[in-house]
């Protein structure tokens, strides 16, 4: 049976940088860092250069190298990459059970108005938000 290839995962800040390039989409080095800035004021230009480079190395972003400054922009989408990253965690942290996860999630993480947009969320995709049946449509 053929393995499916191992996407790459990115480190902390190597996240920091995709999160940037999502929000602005492609970029410059100097881009992101000016980007970060307010967050991450001790990250260096240099810094950011060199971890896109990386990233490029790993496959994480694209660079696009006909303009001076090299362009960068992510490889994949940021929902795509988040479910990756989701998955590896329910397999590692919790066995496979994404019930697990999600009750995990819910003791003491979420508030009480994002539990309720859960719900609704649950409500509005079909599925039953208490065990009862649904009830009419408003």
């Amino acid at each position: 049976m053929a393995r499916t290839p191992r996407l790459p995962k990115p480190t902390a800040a190597e996240l920091d940088l995709l999160r940037a390039i999502w929000r602005l989409g492609p970029s410059t080095a100097r881009e992101v860092h000016q980007a970060l800035r307010d967050e991450r004021p001790d990250l260096q230009p240099a810094t950011v250069l060199r971890l896109l480079q990386v990233m490029h190395g790993k496959g994480l972003v694209v660079r696009d190298e006909s303009q001076r400054s090299h362009v960068y922009a992510a490889a994949q989408p940021q929902d795509a990459l988040q479910t990756n990253l989701l998955g590896d965690l329910i397999q590692k942290v919790f066995s496979g059970s994404g019930k697990a996860l999600v009750l995990a999630a819910l003791d003491g993480h979420v508030s009480v108005r994002e539990r309720e947009e859960i719900r609704r969320l649950l409500q509005e995709s079909g599925e039953p938000a208490s065990g009862a049946g649904r009830k009419g449509h408003a």
